[in-house]
């Protein structure tokens, strides 16, 4: 029999400056050599679960522990944030608060020197952390210099580097391309199975549940309103219908086998889209239900006149060692007013730096950038801002005020001075703290949120400005599905009602297929594709090379023998319209 790691009996836990308990009840068992995955929507108390395992609850949160917290067999209560760190290592969602090192060499040393590593050894086993994670040729870069995937990867070696037998991954998925995330997540398996060396517990905590399923997980951990909801086999709770209820994100492919009416309980492997096996039955009622939606058009307005043109635009950043690095190679296309684009790619491949070019925050050093016409050489930054405005991907880099509403209504102010505004303003600033669900937090310090909260608190603060042209830079990371439905739903708006144009730069594909018309796709620097989003993520040229991968919509598509670009553009529309007779949750059997 496998020996219990963590032991939850009876467990609360409620935060000093918080009126009620944040966890209630808790009894949860992980044993030596489990992966687990913990899903639960924002502020249902999933974080502050793996914190109590990791011991940040309650040393660096302090409140009241009732129950029992056991690793190991040890109270954590007991213990302290330092012995703890010997039995489990944590990768943080937010990567910037993990890193102590100057380098990442130095970083992915830094738990080995704690413990008098001696230097030849260190050496070494950094370098195998580094060849692990993918990360050997940036040993000596600046951590704070990575993309937001390099930066994940930096922190996982961190950890490596600890030797602790019990891993805790927070939204390890946020920031990485889908092929990226797929490697993150085999890699995490490979983790955890440590052939060759003793079986390592493995705690997942992530919203993008279909990507988290790429390989397999032991159990599924369901937490609601600080309350263990579910703990089921993957299989189970995906065909259980719990999901939807608690706000969780149905996996596409399963909301399309929902919709065709298939018996999910006849389908073998279903939590794995790669793998699962439909039998002829649900073959043919996906072949019918396709068959059954009309191939129509999306009846949205033509796009207008030229918004923004790019031409022949490259720019270089420099380096250490005084030299440069190309980021961004003759790249050109056009965005109409109107239009929804994504902005997709792996890692580092221009997608930010694009948008730093259009915000004029960098400027080409060939081509030239027009906004509605207008070379924007003649502008200056904040004219540019007040028609361009940018969601930078990580919260931190943006915010400067020390309570939420003040910062949402910082750059109102700083363009409205006058006293006679102040109603406008706080108008504004009002419609989109309710868009982004943040205005009962309006009074509250932004250090009191949550990463994901942050990433509200900057959404808000740039809808406020309500510019011509919105760019978001993985917007709906770090976010449950409600409220990526919600901050999507006010995005949609101001781009159907107020004609708005808008640029996702994302790594979600769900968000790409459901809420764009077209994507313009970015590898090595250079725009590799630009055109209809149904039809690049089903060319596998594209998709090898730009290190996204097969929805699994396609994948179930060539399971049933349906055309998979025709197949996700109708299901997709389908979806959307609410076809009459159907709710997208109540087909399965």
């Amino acid at each position: 029999m496998k020996r219990p790691v963590v032991q939850f009996a009876d467990f609360g836990f409620q935060y000093k400056a918080q009126k009620n308990p944040t966890l209630t009840g808790i009894n949860l068992v992980i044993y030596e050599g489990e992966k687990v995955l913990i899903l639960g929507s924002s502020g249902s108390g999933k974080t502050t679960l793996a914190n109590c395992i990791n011991g940040l609850v309650p040393f660096s949160y302090p409140g009241q522990m009732t129950g029992s917290c056991k690793v190991n067999g040890r109270e954590t209560r007991e213990l302290s944030v330092f012995e703890l760190s010997r039995d489990v290592g944590t990768v943080l969602q937010d990567s910037n608060a993990q890193f102590v090192g100057l380098s990442v060499g130095e970083d992915m040393a830094f738990a080995m020197e704690n413990n008098g590593v001696d230097r030849e050894t260190m050496r070494e086993r950094v370098r195998e952390q580094a060849e692990t994670v993918g990360l050997a040729q940036y040993l000596d870069a600046l951590p704070f210099h990575l993309s937001g995937g390099q930066k994940q990867k930096a922190a996982l070696g961190g950890v490596l580097g600890e030797e602790t037998q019990v891993f805790i991954f927070d939204e390890p998925l946020a920031s990485l391309d889908p092929k990226t995330g797929s490697a993150a997540i085999d890699l995490i398996d490979r983790i955890t199975r440590n052939d060759g060396g003793p079986p390592r517990t493995t705690i997942i905590i992530e919203h993008r549940l279909e990507d988290a399923l790429f390989r397999p997980v032991d159990r599924i951990v369901l937490v609601d309103k600080g309350r263990i909801a579910a703990d089921m086999r993957p299989a189970d709770i995906l065909k259980s219908g719990i999901l939807p209820e608690k706000g969780i994100r149905l996996p596409l492919y399963i909301g399309a086998l929902k919709y065709a009416g298939c018996d999910l309980s006849m389908i073998q492997a279903i939590e794995d889209s790669a793998t699962l096996e439909l039998g002829a039955e649900n073959r043919k009622r996906l072949n019918d239900f396709f068959c059954g939606i009309a191939r129509e058009e999306e009846s949205r307005p033509a796009p207008h006149d030229e918004l923004l043109r790019v031409a022949g635009v490259s720019f270089s950043y420099e380096t250490a060692g005084g030299g440069s690095r190309s980021a961004i190679e003759n790249a050109s296309f056009t965005v109409r007013r109107g239009e929804r684009v994504a902005f997709i790619g792996k890692n580092g491949a221009g997608k930010s730096t694009m948008a730093k070019l259009i915000t004029g925050i960098c400027r080409p050093e060939k081509g030239a950038v027009y906004l509605g016409g207008e070379d924007y050489r003649k502008l200056t930054v904040n004219e540019i801002g007040g028609r361009v405005g940018y969601v930078m991907q990580d919260p931190d880099q943006m915010i400067v005020k020390d309570i939420i509403k003040d910062e949402v209504e910082l750059g109102l102010r700083l363009r409205r001075p006058k006293k006679a505004d102040s109603g406008l303003i706080e108008e504004q600033g009002r419609r989109a703290l309710e868009a982004c669900e943040l205005y009962r937090m309006r009074n509250w310090p932004v250090s009191a949120v949550s990463y994901g909260q942050k990433k509200r608190v900057t959404v808000a603060s740039v809808l406020a400005m309500e510019p011509e042209l919105l760019i978001l830079d993985e917007p709906t990371a770090g976010q449950d599905y409600r409220h990526y439905r919600e901050i999507i739903a006010f995005i949609n708006c101001l781009n159907g009602e107020y004609g708005k144009t808008v640029i996702f730069i994302t790594h979600d594909m769900h968000l790409a297929i459901e809420n764009t018309d077209r994507a313009v796709v970015f590898a090595g620097g250079k725009i590799i594709a630009d055109g209809d989003i149904f039809s690049i993520l089903t060319d596998e040229r594209i998709v090898g090379e730009a290190n996204l991968k097969k929805t699994s919509l396609h994948l179930l598509a060539e399971k049933a023998g349906l055309p998979a670009d025709d197949f996700i553009r109708r299901y997709i529309r389908h979806e959307k319209a609410g076809s009459a007779g159907h709710t997208g949750t109540g087909a399965a059997r």
